[in-house]
């Protein structure tokens, strides 16, 4: 028999005086997802971390001159249990992010890097958005997913057309002496990971790198060094993007500042567990790649800005040592 779900109910009376706080709170327990059971009701399933959020609503309630009372209670029937689900169903939000996500794959490929990159910005905020009040998703929050995925794909096809597949493989531990003075390929339009990876390779690879700009990969010349293209010599393999590739196989990857600039590189472009400094950084990179001529031009601005995260990085790193041993 499926066990009743348990409810946090906040009973509260907003300050009839002051209009802003009652504003506040009532935009306070909308994004938190709360239900409205009836006028000063509210409803939350109930988990710890839930319900001490309310709990510190119900104190800055009470000290702005309302009141709040905070219970706990479990369904009493199945019947019950099916009514107050149906409070948090979120299909409508959905189904509205859907037909959003529709018209913005419209305007695509009439945008600048600068533009997609802003507006996906704010459709992942309000996607996540939903999906943090969605306490019991169904079939509308797999439908938004697939229909977020293929936004994003679409997406990630006019930004970086080409995007390597992951290959099944093993990364072989290679020595930086024996990759001097080569000649080094990737995709034009450069994007953050080719970005990265071409700052990567003349700083800490090969200081006498020279690089060709592919309009395709079939391009690639016989004795160039091809990376981030599906047959390249360097790629993605696993769930590792050509960045963390090379870390690996030159044994950068011992230098925490570089591993933590890959987690951010990693972020953008394959996404993951979020980077503080990868908005930044991703903002920087399409207004950077809108102003510059050419692939040239674009690594070469970009690369005091990754000369600068690598040093903020080092500097972080130290700090963290410090506070360990004291």
């Amino acid at each position: 028999m499926k066990s009743l779900s348990a409810w946090s109910v906040l009973v509260l009376t907003l300050p009839t005086e002051n209009a802003t706080a009652r504003m506040r709170f009532w935009r306070a327990l909308k994004a938190r997802g709360c239900a409205v059971l009836r006028d000063g009701i509210y409803l939350l399933p109930y988990t710890e971390e839930r319900e001490g959020v309310l709990r510190e609503l119900s104190v800055a309630i009470s000290e702005s001159g309302g009141t709040a009372h905070l219970l706990r209670a479990p369904s009493l029937d199945a019947s019950q249990d099916t009514e107050f689900r149906a409070l948090f169903d979120r299909t409508d939000e959905y189904e509205g992010l859907i037909r959003t996500l529709a018209d913005a794959r419209k305007a695509v490929s009439g945008q600048s890097a600068a533009e997609l990159t802003k507006g996906m910005r704010r459709l992942r905020k309000d996607y996540e958005t939903i999906v943090a009040i969605d306490f019991f998703p169904g079939e509308a929050a797999t439908r938004a997913e697939a229909a977020w995925q293929d936004f994003v794909a679409h997406v990630d096809t006019v930004l970086s057309p080409g995007e390597p597949h992951a290959a099944d493989r093993a990364i072989r531990s290679l020595a930086v002496e024996d990759y001097q003075g080569r000649t080094w390929a990737t995709r034009r339009r450069m994007w953050v990971d080719r970005v990265a990876t071409a700052w990567l390779i003349r700083r800490f690879i090969d200081r006498d790198a020279r690089f060709v700009w592919l309009p395709s990969p079939d391009a690639c010349p016989a004795n160039a060094l091809g990376f981030d293209f599906d047959g390249a010599a360097f790629t993605h393999v696993g769930d590792r993007v050509t960045f963390e590739v090379l870390l690996a196989s030159f044994g950068l990857d011992r230098d925490p500042a570089l591993v933590r600039l890959g987690a951010m590189v990693h972020a953008l472009d394959v996404g993951g567990a979020s980077v503080p400094e990868a908005i930044g950084f991703e903002a920087v990179m399409a207004g950077t790649r809108e102003r510059a001529a050419d692939d040239d031009q674009l690594l070469a601005a970009m690369s005091p800005v990754l000369d600068s995260m690598y040093t903020h990085f080092v500097a972080s790193e130290r700090f963290s040592e410090t506070e360990k041993r004291q």
